[in-house]
């Protein structure tokens, strides 16, 4: 899945793929989740939701997120991006509040939502009225049947949502733990401390974390030169970014873009 924090140029942005572990970040799109088999752990902040098959998660804009799969089976699901601008019934709620639990379990969910989400993945990509109108049934469902709160607008000075922004917004380019730092206005030392107690890992590898996730989803849905690709996703070789490619997902990017291309082809 695509998480740069940007505005994107369609309203609409949609994945029906394996999950995979995503690091914690944020992006300026709603993000609607619907677990089609397996299972997925869905954090928000320091809490984290067990969701199983046919359970439905959102993700309002700006909320820092993340995934993770566990077990050996098949985890799958669907993955909507919506720009909230879209929708200007709801937009002053999506930017103000986020749901207190945010997921929907399978045995509460309406049948709209499911049947939309599905309808989602496999519409015809030129009919943009109609993925309008299951998202706004899906956002209709969401807050009639999700109690909301504020949004901690504290978090914008933390360093945590701070760390996670700017790397949101710059990982493309050839940023350094120094660069960051300074720019933050913090200590060198003090934001290598903060990865590794809250991300569990070092800037490097976060930050890397963050490009193959991009890399990922620009494999799986356009036909870009891996050789463009890579310098795109700030990798500063070829070499590196197939070396870290295949320690995540254990196969080169042209295997993964072949193995993704499969899938969709059973998919139709």
């Amino acid at each position: 899945m695509i998480p740069a924090y940007e505005s994107r140029k369609k309203e609409f942005f949609v994945e029906w793929k394996n999950s995979v572990h995503v690091p914690p970040h944020l992006h300026e799109a709603m993000e609607l989740v619907y677990v089609t088999s397996g299972t997925l752990e869905f954090g928000i902040g320091p809490e984290l939701y067990h969701m199983e098959e046919g359970d439905f998660a959102i993700v309002f804009p700006n909320v820092i997120h993340h995934y993770q799969v566990w077990g050996g089976r098949e985890n799958r699901a669907i993955y909507v991006f919506v720009d909230a601008a879209a929708f200007p019934a709801y937009v002053n709620e999506l930017w103000k509040f986020r749901p207190v639990y945010p997921v929907l379990c399978r045995d509460s969910l309406h049948d709209d939502v499911a049947n939309s989400m599905k309808a989602l993945a496999e519409r015809n990509e030129n009919n943009e009225m109609l993925a309008r109108a299951y998202v706004q049934m899906i956002l209709a469902h969401v807050f009639s049947e999700m109690d909301m709160m504020e949004k901690d607008t504290s978090d914008r000075d933390d360093i945590v949502y701070k760390s996670v922004e700017y790397v949101a917004k710059n990982f493309r380019e050839d940023i350094t733990l120094e660069k960051m730092a300074k720019e933050l206005g913090v200590g060198k030392y003090v934001l290598s401390r903060m990865f590794s107690k809250t991300f569990h890992c070092n800037f490097s590898k976060y930050v890397n974390g963050i490009r193959l996730n991009y890399a990922a989803a620009i494999l799986e849905n356009s036909k870009e030169l891996i050789t463009n690709l890579c310098l795109e996703c700030g990798f500063e070789s070829q070499r590196t970014f197939n070396r870290v490619f295949k320690e995540k997902y254990k196969m080169t990017p042209r295997e993964y873009r072949n193995r993704m291309s499969w899938y969709r082809m059973q998919k139709d």
